[in-house]
């Protein structure tokens, strides 16, 4: 059994332990202490990284008898790492940034969690800390006026900076408790409570005052297997998103230049355009297929009775292509493969109706060599996503 330090001090950043045992855990380096502050992945939050006698620690995986496993780097030590056995004393350094930010962000669920049930009576089934955003998985779906509401809610505790304590209960004190959500475990449990808005039954890493939260900002909600699942992001990690936002739309506003209230109008005029352009685009290439086609067909190159184009068209899309090839091989005795002139390229085989040719087969023979998807008939058939030098393409085709 391996105490956790964290349990009790959450703000604790370095530590010395004994080595209980040193073993190997999926082909890495696992070393076992009789305590430890580095928090193992639980409870939807990542576990902690950091330096044990300088050689990096890359992972925590807590053991079903109570150990918690610290998978060591040696490639990636600081300085060169001493050889540790069991009995050693080793001096442990949490990854201050990263063990913040995930308090943050825990706590911060807590209090969102909260919020939900407050204002639209709905429950919290799952949460998953992720890399850059976290998520709440709640039991229904909820209009947007409610998730804003919710958001409000639980950026007012944020604010006021209430206390956040730590305590543990048995069973019996447990079921006095005003518990959110039924805890999954039995036995004495560690109860995290914000001062008049939420007791929950955790083993995670929190912050002892909301303020120190920063803000809550959701990110973007969507259906999710009945219910709602609401992405979000605390302090640290909100600052980062409102820098990347800030960039996105100063970089959108240097292109279209316009103020920042104009942008969404800038956006929409922009679509507007793009579209008519590509109706107009569309509409001159239905004029100018059949010359396109006729000057295709007059540079075949005649094998026997066939007369076989394979090229490349510049600027075409699928329907383009799909067109070029249909007037080729309009009359008899045509053998056509079209391809776009970028990368991934688009692919359209085609013949006339007394060419024995059949162009879904020579499709499927070319994704086979070059990759992409399609399908199609025997006298015509396109795909896409096919990667390779286009001349040996050609060539194949």
């Amino acid at each position: 059994m391996t105490e956790r330090l964290y349990y009790t001090d959450p703000y604790r950043t370095e530590f010395d332990a004994t080595v209980r045992s040193i073993g190997t855990l999926d082909g890495r380096t696992a070393v076992i202490l009789d305590r430890t502050a580095f928090y193992p992945t639980s409870g939807g939050q990542p576990y902690d990284t950091g330096l044990l006698n300088g050689v990096r620690v890359v992972d925590v995986i807590d053991q079903d008898e109570g150990g918690i496993a610290h998978i060591i780097d040696a490639i990636g030590a600081v300085r060169e790492p001493p050889l540790l056995r069991t009995g050693d004393r080793v001096h442990g350094v949490i990854d201050w940034p990263r063990r913040f930010e995930h308090m943050q962000q825990h706590t911060g669920q807590h209090l969102l969690s909260a919020a939900f049930e407050r204002v639209a009576s709905a429950r919290t089934v799952s949460f998953h800390l992720g890399a850059d955003t976290s998520t709440i998985d709640l039991d229904r779906e909820l209009a947007i006026e409610d998730v804003k509401r919710a958001e409000d809610e639980g950026n007012a505790v944020v604010w006021e900076d209430r206390l956040v304590t730590i305590r543990f209960a048995g069973p019996q004190d447990a079921k006095a408790l005003p518990l959110r959500k039924e805890p999954l475990r039995t036995g004495t449990l560690r109860i995290i409570e914000i001062a008049d808005c939420d007791v929950s039954a955790c083993g995670g890493t929190h912050v002892t005052r909301t303020g120190a939260i920063g803000i809550i900002s959701v990110a973007g909600s969507e259906r999710f297997r009945g219910g709602l699942r609401v992405s979000f992001v605390c302090g640290v990690r909100a600052l980062r998103s409102l820098r990347r936002l800030s960039d996105a739309v100063s970089g959108s506003l240097r292109f279209l230049s316009v103020a920042p209230d104009e942008l969404p109008a800038a956006i929409e005029r922009a679509q507007d355009e793009n579209k008519a352009l590509k109706r107009e685009i569309r509409q001159l290439r239905e004029k100018l297929a059949p010359h396109e086609a006729a000057a295709l067909a007059a540079g075949a190159r005649r094998v026997g009775d066939r007369a076989i184009v394979a090229r490349s068209v510049e600027g075409a899309d699928a329907t383009a292509l799909k067109a070029l090839a249909s007037a080729i091989t309009a009359p008899n005795g045509y053998a056509v493969a079209l391809f776009s002139d970028t990368a991934p390229f688009l692919a359209v085989i085609a013949r006339s109706a007394d060419v024995e040719i059949d162009a879904s087969a020579v499709l499927k023979s070319l994704l086979a060599r070059f990759g992409g998807r399609g399908g199609g008939r025997a006298d015509l058939a396109q795909g896409g996503g096919l990667q390779g030098a286009l001349p040996e393409i050609l060539r194949a085709a």
